[in-house]
């Protein structure tokens, strides 16, 4: 495991912190962390959903006060907690979570970047554009400037959050699981990039979970778990994929088990969503469907493939009763339901986890058990409204995130507290509920670990196998050839190809480039 590389200077650390310490609550994320960065090179921080990473990045970053440690930046203590003297001293970061406002459009978030460290207070908006052009053209972004951010599909969010982050003048970059929303290829982008920036002398710190990534970009490696460093800064010479596997699971690998969903076994095989020459309209920043027929039996995953941006969104949002159907039909169950709404789709037995779980399956400053229990009363009749007890909803969802494992320190904390994985088996615990009959997943496994990967993905066959049936969307072909029972193709809106297993790669990948051999 080696990436482009060059010697370490013995220099004054770019970054040093000593003896981190931070806890919310009981939950002690940090525990004595002590760590060097040398100047001038590519290092990779991993370790499962909720080791420490991000927390760690907003301490450096001064986003976070630790209760115990101090940071140094280029030997210069930085005051706990002070965001203004890290970008002073020159660090900059990219988030995991979107930091540009959404009212703005793309020209104006980019450059409040710039005004915040003391740009101008007027400008012309012809100018304004002239400025950010080349900016986002480079790293392949939207030449959208005008739009607003809030109308922007999450993956050119992403994009911005970086373009941001790369515009101004750091010599420390702090990129928090950057690759979560992007496609294979601008992750390839991304990484030229941060080569670049090495060689300039940048020092950039990258939070990362795919073990393959940080082969093809990092020099140096560090692995946190349960808060502490385990392992790191290491030479990727030095280490191999089974020692960093080894240092990020550590000995409980392997004991967390599937949920029992137990829907009921279906005696004879059932179609459970089908969709008949349905078309959509096309939105500004997503195309429409174009006669898509297809079809979810009981007890069977079917994948959906495709480069991003083809249609999936819509496909989504039309199944979920989110977006009008323009022409044909869907049924559920056997049952038109082209004109349901969610509510009436829900109680038929429909289910979705979201592409991104952080804007469209949570209420990030809700509490945990409200996001757990909000759609408990989805379905009941207007006229019969219960009683609610809110200490009963709180004592099961309780039981339900326990069930799933969620790491919580108390059911009123914000979701925005939990990390990616811990978000995710929120999801899970509240949509694999009773009367679950078919599941929408979209991207269930973007941004996790490999343990919660493995995790998600055991939970979705264990709920095939009890006669469920889900449709999987995702660009992971991988994970589409590990679990699909049958895979489809979109490209341009339309479904182009069908496969069996098993899966012929160069095929799939030619019916998603629209490649014709």
């Amino acid at each position: 495991m080696t990436a482009p590389s060059r010697s370490a200077p013995a220099e004054t650390p770019a970054v040093r912190c000593r003896s981190l310490g931070v806890s919310f609550g009981t939950v002690q994320a940090l525990r004595e962390v002590s760590l060097d960065l040398a100047p001038g090179r590519i290092h990779a921080l991993v370790g499962q959903n909720g080791a420490g990473k991000t927390t760690l990045a907003k301490v450096l970053g001064g986003l976070q006060a630790p209760q115990t440690g101090d940071v140094y930046i280029d030997g210069r203590r930085i005051p706990p907690g002070d965001v203004r003297a890290a970008q002073i001293a020159g660090l900059a970061m990219v988030h995991q979570h979107f930091s540009l406002p959404p009212s703005f459009t793309v020209a104006e978030a980019l450059e409040l970047t710039a005004a915040r460290k003391g740009g101008r207070s007027f400008f012309r908006r012809s100018e304004l554009h002239r400025q950010w052009q080349n900016e986002v053209a480079e790293l392949g972004g939207p030449t959208m400037l005008s739009t607003r951010i809030r109308d922007l599909p999450v993956e050119t969010r992403q994009s911005l959050e970086i373009v941001r982050a790369l515009a101004g003048d750091a010599r420390i970059l702090l990129l928090d699981e950057p690759t979560a929303l992007l496609t294979p290829a601008a992750i390839d982008q991304l990484f030229e990039r941060l080569l670049r920036l090495r060689d300039e002398g940048v020092t950039i710190l990258i939070v990362l979970h795919k073990l393959r990534e940080v082969a093809a970009v990092a020099e140096t490696v560090s692995v946190l778990r349960d808060g502490e460093l385990v392992l790191g800064p290491r030479e990727m010479a030095e280490v191999s994929e089974g020692l960093l596997s080894d240092a990020i699971v550590g000995p409980a690998f392997g004991t967390d088990r599937t949920i029992s969903m137990a829907p009921a076994v279906k005696p004879t095989q059932e179609t459970l969503l089908e969709l008949v020459g349905l078309s959509s309209r096309e939105s500004a920043f997503e195309l429409g469907l174009d006669e898509i027929n297809l079809r979810v039996e009981s007890g069977e995953i079917v994948g959906i493939a495709g480069v991003e941006g083809n249609g999936q969104r819509s496909l989504v949002s039309v199944i979920a009763g989110l977006a009008p159907v323009a022409e044909g039909t869907m049924r559920l169950g056997g049952v038109d339901a082209t004109r349901t709404g969610p509510a009436g789709r829900r109680q038929r037995g429909l289910r979705l986890v979201p592409f991104d779980r952080n804007t469209e399956g949570i209420s990030r400053s809700a509490p945990l058990w409200l996001n757990q229990s909000a759609l408990r009363l989805v379905g009941r009749h207007r006229w019969r409204l219960p009683l609610i007890s809110l200490r009963q909803y709180k004592r099961q969802a309780a039981e339900d995130m326990d069930t799933w494992r969620v790491r919580y320190d108390t059911v009123a904390q914000p979701a925005e507290s939990l990390s990616g994985g811990n978000v995710q088996r929120l999801i899970l615990s509240r949509e694999l509920s009773p009367g679950l009959e078919v599941l929408v997943a979209a991207q269930p496994t973007r941004g996790l670990d490999f343990s919660a990967t493995d995790f998600v993905r055991r939970s979705l066959r264990e709920l095939r196998d009890g006669g469920a049936g889900v449709l999987l969307i995702s660009s992971d072909l991988d994970e589409l050839f590990e679990l699909s029972d049958r895979l489809l193709v979109m490209y341009g809106g339309r479904i182009v190809a069908r496969f069996d297993a098993p899966y012929d790669r160069r095929a799939v990948g030619d019916a998603m480039t629209g490649a014709q051999r």
